[in-house]
């Protein structure tokens, strides 16, 4: 995979090995309907690995949410086509959002079977991981099927480490520590 910085934040323009040239951008509120396109074309065992449990549809409800952020408590990226929010199509989708105490954030990450293996969701982890370090954070984390070995592997490969979810068989939490975030830095978010 190949990347190139574009001027404006977080965008850059991704050459995957396959030869397929994508647009990783910030989540825009246009992307309503290509999110909702995606997420049909998943199967449902990619549903059910990325949200924990099956969904039939993105209901435009949840799909406006994700799409809509609070930019001091939230984050997203999308690798899309390289063509203008609300039509691309959304081939990933890499998320953050901070704890109510502003220390930590939970992320998510999806990774479309048709763009899997090329380096994506690393990618994409390490830039949720740029954010959280912009932002002074303690932690971030994020919960796992424990049968999802590609994002376990990949986590254990980025430092993460495992912890048990009381109460909920089958996953695991993943936690990267990213140190203490000092008071004053927090203060001014």
């Amino acid at each position: 995979m190949r990347r190139q910085n574009l001027p404006q934040p977080w965008h850059e323009r991704v050459l995957l090995d396959d030869g397929r040239e994508l647009l990783l951008r910030p989540i825009q509120p246009q992307d309503v309907e290509p999110l909702r396109s995606a997420f049909a074309l998943l199967t449902p065992e990619e549903v059910r690995m990325r949200f924990l449990h099956p969904m039939r549809e993105l209901t435009p409800e949840l799909a406006a949410r994700l799409c809509t952020l609070d930019p001091k408590r939230e984050f997203a990226l999308v690798a899309a086509e390289p063509q203008p929010p609300g039509q691309a199509l959304v081939g990933a989708v890499a998320r953050a959002a901070l704890d109510p105490d502003g220390r930590k954030a939970e992320f998510a990450i999806i990774v479309s079977r048709l763009l899997a293996g090329q380096g994506l969701g690393r990618h994409l982890m390490k830039r949720l991981i740029r954010w959280a370090r912009l932002k002074r954070l303690e932690a971030l984390y994020g919960d796992v099927l424990e049968e999802n070995h590609a994002m376990l592997t990949l986590a254990d490969a980025l430092g993460f480490r495992r912890t048990h979810v009381p109460g909920d068989h089958g996953v695991v939490r993943i936690v990267l520590e990213l140190g203490p975030a000092d008071s004053a830095s927090r203060q001014g978010r």
